[in-house]
């Protein structure tokens, strides 16, 4: 039963860890533009219509 005594904070440190990262994540514009990659590899610029 000791060990819950270090597993329950790691845990709840973990999960606080996770929701920042999640934070940051959401902040920083991660999630903005979702679409915006998966057009982006339709359009090849490089090769021209003959």
């Amino acid at each position: 039963m000791t060990i819950l005594l270090y597993l329950v904070p790691a845990a709840l440190g973990l999960g606080l860890l996770a929701l920042g990262a999640f934070m940051w994540s959401l902040r920083s514009g991660q999630y903005d533009d979702l679409d915006g990659a998966a057009h982006r590899i339709l359009n090849d610029d490089d090769v021209k219509a003959p």
